[in-house]
């Protein structure tokens, strides 16, 4: 079985507040990608590892990844204005490779554990997908213009981490049915009709969306 890896860095990080693509940022000395792309290098089991980038960013992507030769790091492949097309052009990048899995995780999410790419992956042989996620384990409550409306349960509700891990072909075919712009690969493999599988993930694991997500990213940088 052959594994491949997409990782997301196409998109702008307006939320961020910087002009410069929060994946390109220095996180203790370097950039947020370059983390984000060692940490599936560090994965003997992936054979082939794919950046999907913004087309007007090659140099800060050639800039962030200098010096990593790794056999197994494809050339990049630009993206699209919505997040599935960008998965999208991966999937087709890596059509004369044709793995058996792919994984598609975001490139801001740099600190992902090998142990939950590993349970991940483990879930394909039951299932089309999986995907890393968290329990919900703060009350939540239904608010309208500020004021608060109803509780909402909340035994069953999972905050979605990547990767998610598809069957290659099963992800390709529900790709092209795929309409609209899906929050995520799951929403796109569940249109579909596909089985996806969830495993825990890990509070390492989050998103770096905002400036004080990067000051926690270098917090935690400074205690390992």
């Amino acid at each position: 079985m052959t594994t491949a890896a997409i990782i997301v860095a196409a998109g702008r990080g307006q939320r961020m507040l910087r002009e410069t693509p929060k994946q390109y940022l220095d996180l203790a000395g370097i950039p947020v990608l370059r983390h984000t792309v060692r940490t599936f290098l560090a994965d003997p089991g992936i054979a082939h590892i794919l950046v999907v980038i913004h087309p007007d960013d090659r140099p800060l992507y050639d800039a962030a990844l200098e010096g990593l030769t790794d056999a197994r790091l494809m050339p990049p492949v630009h993206g699209g204005s919505l997040r599935a097309t960008s998965v999208r052009n991966g999937l087709e990048a890596l059509a004369d490779v044709s793995p058996d899995h792919v994984l598609i995780h975001d490139a801001a999410r740099p600190f992902c554990p090998l142990s939950v790419i590993s349970a991940v992956l483990a879930e394909l042989s039951d299932a089309d997908g999986a995907f890393a996620a968290l329990p919900v384990v703060d009350a939540l409550w239904r608010v309208d213009r500020g004021e608060a409306q109803e509780s909402v349960p909340r035994h069953a509700l999972w905050r979605a981490q990547t990767p998610q891990g598809f069957r290659y072909q099963a992800i390709v075919e529900a790709h092209l049915t795929q309409e609209g712009d899906p929050l995520d690969d799951v929403q796109v493999a569940k249109q579909a009709g596909l089985t996806v599988n969830v495993v825990l993930g890990d509070e390492t694991n989050f998103k770096i969306t905002t400036p004080e997500d990067m000051a926690r990213a270098e917090q935690w940088l400074a205690k390992t």
